[in-house]
């Protein structure tokens, strides 16, 4: 097994150069290992919010960062933040179904549609809405894009399409690249649609599934089980959405076949700026589907390394300590869904990033380590965190986050997520030609991973951002290159993201991942130890955010 001490600084960082010298950090696998199969064991019941185990995760990610050095980072000098939280979960439907010209439609939960909500109701109720199609349900002025032209969707059911209009279109199809092209921008993602959505007046909205599209199988979709978690709101600030989620391709084909519209048809309109919604005439949906709801308080961990002189500025190291809690029994048996690379393994992570930086000198700047609540449920708990922040996000430095690594061993590159958005991409290509490595930018942007982990909660507010995310692309593993790593990327995420299945096993070889970690150690001691400021580069849609705060920082 790999072990390796800290590696002391190469050089005393001063003053910010145009190329620092490089400060190393080099985790230790045995401890990493450890700490993986504790998180993930049966002893933390899927490390759900709001449960045992997370009362059992809280309390050890505590003793273990007391246990390296690090001090309290939460509001008032604690160790946690707390995040109120409303847990809701639907019960077996009274009523479900679309009525159309062409009789009534029942549709079933997790098989021809997955829904949920996130309001506070004892039933959410919908009767005879009007359902409308809005293509890709996209307002985007910036980009002379409107899919609503003005239609009122008030008390209505809207049904989009996944993903954004650039993703089916060819190249060379106008307007194809006012969205990225294949790469997903945020208008692709399904929780800016039911924003969307709830801005029109909607009271519900159903998403068409497509695995392409959308990055993941359908089982991903039901793998929650109908329960669903937010920020607990003021009634004002609530959704108008009574239910949200995903209709299967298949269902959405057949209802918009009994409404007379040919489905494939109309995802070509909406690839078209001119699109405008179109009725299903004489379709209409009701639903009457009790919901057990409760507000509970969960918890983000901080701990920080106090900097020497310049301690009101951070950088912060993230990854996030839930999972799925307790499932239906799988093949095996197992009924926790404990979540061992995703992310025990990344907590496991930036705890021995904090150990091997605590035994070092004390940095310049703050370092402020994370482990993020309900990550899982729509990363509410680092968006809790980004708006209501213990330490100013015009002074936090770039939030570092580690959600997934590959465990199928040493690789000759390190996968980039977002290509093109800021200057931490250049400290990975740095960094990683240190180690022999190259940078290989993900392999299906069109998926939008750059907005599916916690880092994202800070990126849209201007702090400069990096994720490290092993399903992101193909690593081109010494042991079976490139092929290889996508086995690896089939096999996880076709059986075990979100199951039972994501376990730790004798299998599990994580040279590559160490790498990975101390990469991103790696940088972050480098910015811990100088006067340099990350930026976002030209065209990212955060520039101009961080922008406006430019007079905070020297």
């Amino acid at each position: 097994m790999l072990k390796m001490g800290y590696i002391a600084l190469a050089t005393a960082l001063g003053a910010a150069t145009a190329q620092p010298a490089l400060a190393k950090v080099s985790v230790d696998a045995d401890r990493i290992v450890e700490d993986v199969k504790t998180l993930a064991s049966d002893t933390f019941e899927g490390r759900a919010p709001g449960t045992v185990g997370e009362e059992r995760t809280i309390g050890y990610l505590i003793a273990r960062m007391q246990d390296t050095g690090l001090e309290p980072a939460g509001p008032d000098g604690q160790w946690v933040q707390t995040v109120p939280l409303l847990h809701t979960a639907l019960q077996p439907a009274k009523t479900m179904a679309f009525t159309t010209p062409n009789g009534t439609m029942p549709v079933a939960q997790a098989k021809d549609v997955y829904v949920s909500t996130v309001r506070a109701d004892d039933e959410a109720v919908i009767a005879k809405a009007p359902v409308v199609f809005a293509g890709y349900g996209v307002d985007a002025p910036e980009r002379g894009w409107d899919d609503f032209k003005g239609a009122d969707l008030k008390g209505k059911v809207v049904v989009f399409l996944v993903n954004d209009p650039d993703f089916a279109a060819a190249k060379g199809e106008a307007p194809y690249g006012k969205f990225g092209g294949r790469t997903m921008t945020y208008y692709g993602r399904w929780t800016y649609k039911f924003e969307e959505a709830a801005r029109q007046g909607a009271v519900g909205a159903l998403i068409v599934h497509e695995t392409e599209a959308a990055g993941y199988g359908w089982n991903v979709v039901i793998s929650p089980g109908g329960e669903n978690y937010d920020i607990v709101r003021k009634p004002e600030d609530l959704t108008t959405l009574k239910l949200q989620g995903w209709i299967s391709g298949d269902a959405a084909k057949a209802l918009f076949a009994k409404a007379g519209l040919d489905l494939e048809k109309l995802r070509t309109d909406a690839r078209k700026a001119s699109f405008k919604p179109v009725p299903l005439k004489g379709v209409t949906f009701d639903a009457d589907v009790p919901v057990t709801h409760e507000q509970i308080a969960s918890h983000n961990v901080l701990g920080r390394i106090p900097g020497t002189s310049h301690p009101d500025e951070v950088v912060m190291f993230g990854a996030h300590w839930d999972a799925y809690g307790k499932g239906a029994p799988d093949a095996q048996g197992r009924i926790y869904r404990a979540g061992a690379n995703d992310d025990a393994l990344g907590i496991a992570g930036i705890l021995d990033i904090a150990r091997a930086m605590k035994a070092g000198p004390p940095p310049q700047r703050s370092v402020v380590f994370a482990a993020w609540t309900a990550e899982e449920r729509g990363l509410l708990g680092s968006e809790y965190y980004a708006a209501n922040p213990v330490y100013p996000l015009d002074k936090t430095v770039a939030n570092l986050a580690i959600d997934i690594l590959q465990t199928a061993g040493a690789a000759n590159d390190v996968v980039l997520v977002g290509k093109g958005q800021d200057t931490l991409e250049d400290d990975m290509a740095r960094v990683a030609a240190t180690q022999g490595r190259t940078v290989t930018p993900e392999s299906l942007p069109e998926r939008g991973l750059f907005y599916r982990a916690d880092h994202f909660s800070f990126a849209k507010r201007g702090v400069p951002v990096m994720l490290l995310m092993g399903i992101a692309g193909a690593a081109d593993l010494k042991q079976g290159g490139r092929e290889a790593g996508q086995a690896w990327i089939d096999a996880y995420t076709g059986q075990c993201y979100h199951q039972a299945c994501d376990a730790y096993g004798p299998d599990w070889n994580l040279t590559g991942a160490v790498q990975d970690i101390d990469l991103i150690g790696t940088i972050g001691e480098e910015l811990a130890h100088s006067r340099r400021w990350p930026e976002w580069k030209p065209g990212s849609e955060f520039k101009a955010i961080r922008d406006k705060s430019a007079n905070q920082r020297d």
